[in-house]
């Protein structure tokens, strides 16, 4: 793909961002997506099937991202108990930092048919194993409980994240985010066990 193509796709996924997260995936239409986007309706269908393509590209493209955020954050923290306080940390700030994704990534992905039923997210599978790792890490070096499988914790941790990103969101932005993240990561430090870390 040209330069100037991928720029005109990038302009396209940006501006269903907005749309997306202004009208809701439902009541959003090709037409509003291209004008914001600033080319003819037609040349939507050029780069997309249609919007659930849209949401999906949105999706993967978007994670990418944000995996690199969070493995980026996660760097220089050798203990893996400041690595689960990071993760929690840095999953705020990735909501507050753009609202319109984050609606579109909280709200309105689970109104897309295709996508809960159809699509298989690997790069969020990958973005949770990201957990799992900081788990096993915990594990093997005796700072968290051996009996607790890294799959149960991976998913408690990014429900839980997920429900008060979504209750903020909806909400309007009334709170601290960052605050009750730290308030979970320090809820799931305890629940892990936390001990003395294990010398050679």
């Amino acid at each position: 793909m040209s330069r100037s193509k991928e720029e005109k796709r990038n302009r396209i996924l940006q501006a269903a961002i907005s749309v997306f997260a202004r009208k809701g995936f439902f009541h959003a239409k090709i037409s509003e997506i291209a004008q914001e986007a600033g080319v003819a309706d037609g040349t939507i269908y050029l780069y997309f099937k249609n919007k659930d393509h849209l949401l999906i590209s949105i999706f993967e493209e978007k994670m990418e991202m944000i995996i690199g955020r969070m493995r980026a954050s996660l760097v220089g923290a050798g203990d893996p108990v400041e690595k689960l306080r990071r993760f929690m940390l840095t999953y705020a700030e990735l909501v507050i930092e753009d609202p319109e994704l984050s609606h579109v990534f909280q709200v309105e992905l689970r109104q897309s048919g295709t996508f809960m039923k159809h699509y298989k997210p690997v790069k969020l599978q990958e973005f949770l194993n990201i957990l799992a790792e900081i788990v096993r890490e915990g594990q093997q070096a005796g700072r968290f409980k051996p009996e607790i499988a890294p799959g149960v914790v991976k998913r408690a941790v990014f429900g839980a994240l997920d429900e008060i990103a979504l209750n903020w969101i909806l909400k309007e932005r009334r709170y601290d985010l960052r605050e009750s993240a730290r308030q979970l990561g320090e809820m799931f430090v305890d629940g892990l066990g936390i001990g003395t870390p294990v010398t050679a």
